[in-house]
């Protein structure tokens, strides 16, 4: 009887042959060498002057936000203004026959355009970031890498956004029980952009202000509210006594709501080029201002 070949040795009879063990060869239990991937780390995206993803990013998010709950923040100012007209047309419609050179109801329509817009505007940017505040999500505006410059940027221009969308459905709204014209269009867009960012500004900083929802309350009911219905949206300050001329000329909104009033029937109780002026120096001081509350985290850094 032939001997077994020991385990591991060659099987003569078989005609196998041992695996050769060359300087380049693989053994059977030896591992297999690794494969690198082809495939490099992604490099980290260059942010340039201006981080405009982000800045774009922000907007969207401001603008969605009063989206989500359209019949709140566009179809209820409308119901509102609507209101105003019916109530003041109906009430002073016989004794106020006109303003301004037209029609009382015409007269007042831009008023109540601009009243929506200026409070919708203030509204967004303010709740914004009381809210961020309130819930402790504020550091998803502080973390990421955007600059005072773009944070005031992307909130302001949901709160400009959503001021013109108010007037544009209010004034659609209006226009059917209303004949408004248009005399300046060019003043019509100036002074809505312009009084759109001032209530944004002003609600930004007052937000930024504010520690809880009584605060920005206040803010409203004592700052806004009273310029808005002391700065000519239900008259002319031609019928004002002499001394009340300059308390309005003193109110910043008044220039706004004049301007635009003057881009619908032509008529301004005030210089058109003081008002534009007025409202233009009015936001850059409100933007210097919301830029350092930003800059310095007032209220908004632990």
């Amino acid at each position: 009887m032939a001997p077994r070949p020991c385990h591991g040795a060659p099987h003569a009879a078989s005609g196998l042959r041992p695996l050769a063990r060359g300087p380049k060869s693989i053994g059977m239990h030896e591992p297999l060498p690794r494969i690198e991937p082809s495939l490099q780390a992604p490099a980290p995206r260059v942010i340039g002057a201006v981080n405009w993803r982000g800045l774009w990013t922000l907007y969207l998010k401001e603008v969605r936000r009063f989206l989500n709950v359209y019949t709140q923040t566009l179809l209820a100012p409308m119901v509102t203004s609507l209101l105003f007209l019916a109530i003041f047309t109906l009430a002073l419609g016989r004794a106020v026959q006109q303003a301004g050179g037209v029609g009382y109801a015409e007269f007042l329509a831009p008023g109540l355009i601009m009243m929506a817009m200026m409070q919708n505007a203030f509204a967004n940017t303010s709740s914004s970031i009381v809210i961020a505040k309130v819930q402790g999500n504020i550091v998803d505006l502080l973390m990421p890498p955007l600059s005072p410059s773009e944070l005031t940027l992307g909130i302001v221009g949901g709160g400009v956004t959503r001021g013109l969308l108010v007037a544009v459905v209010v004034a659609l709204a209006m226009w059917v029980f209303v004949p408004v014209g248009l005399h300046s269009p060019l003043a019509v867009l100036y002074f809505a952009l312009n009084a759109s960012m001032m209530l944004a500004l002003l609600g930004m900083i007052g937000g930024i202000w504010a520690e809880k929802f009584d605060h920005i309350a206040a803010v409203t009911n004592f700052v806004v509210t009273p310029l808005s219905f002391l700065s000519g949206t239900f008259y002319s300050i031609e019928r004002l006594p002499e001394s009340w001329h300059v308390i309005a000329f003193l109110n910043p909104f008044f220039y706004m709501i004049d301007g635009f009033r003057y881009g619908f029937i032509g008529h301004a109780d005030a210089p058109l080029a003081v008002g534009a002026l007025v409202v233009l120096g009015v936001n850059a001081a409100l933007w210097l201002l919301t830029y350092r509350m930003i800059a310095t985290g007032y209220r908004l850094k632990a």
